[in-house]
């Protein structure tokens, strides 16, 4: 894994670091909506398939570092397989990305895995995200989707992006876990990292 690279400005600006972080998972399995509930703090509701990949930048402040998260969110379906598999490549961390409403979309988990490491993912943080857990009728329920992050070791976490339920908690201990992982990032910064993120996963309890 690629060491970090940090600037800093004077007249004591933050001290920045980027991170490049994907979501993998198959069509309208939330995977946009979940973003932009993150980023935005918005759901749309109306479905807008992802067109190739969409791009987007988040910051996000740490005491005196700013954290800037490349959020590469990859379309979902097999139209766009050559396209998703430009971005593979140098990702440190994932959302991996399954609907509790369509089995299917959960069963198809080990083949985004597959298809990460055959374009060149390594060393990549892997979290599991369960969405549309606010539906009344699921075909996977918590306890097989958790079952089967744990046999990958992967952290699962159990979203909606319609009422905000679980995403902060997800992203933010996924960029605390990348923090940990990627060489040269200060551990003063990962610490202030983990302990945004055990306030997240503390609102959601």
């Amino acid at each position: 894994m690629r060491a970090a690279k940090a600037a800093s400005g004077k007249n004591k600006r933050a001290k920045l670091y980027r991170i490049k972080v994907i979501s993998m998972g198959d069509n309208a399995a939330g995977k946009s909506c979940l973003i932009k509930r993150y980023c935005e703090e918005k759901f749309v509701s109306k479905y807008i398939p992802t067109i190739g990949v969409d791009y987007g930048v988040k910051p996000n402040k740490y005491n005196d570092y700013e954290l800037r998260v490349n959020l590469w969110d990859l379309a979902g379906g097999p139209d766009y397989t050559e396209v998703r598999n430009e971005f593979y490549k140098e990702a440190q961390g994932c959302v991996l990305v399954y609907d509790v409403t369509n089995r299917a979309s959960f069963e198809a988990l080990e083949g985004w895995l597959e298809e990460s490491r055959k374009y060149g993912a390594e060393n990549m943080v892997v979290f599991v995200a369960a969405t549309k857990t606010d539906q009344p009728v699921r075909k996977v329920f918590e306890k097989e989707g958790r079952e089967w992050a744990q046999s990958k070791g992967f952290p699962f976490f159990e979203v909606s992006a319609s009422s905000g339920s679980g995403v902060k908690a997800l992203f933010t201990s996924l960029f605390a876990r990348i923090l940990a992982t990627v060489p040269g990032m200060p551990e003063d910064l990962t610490a202030l990292a983990v302990q945004q993120a055990n306030s997240a996963r503390g609102e959601d309890a």
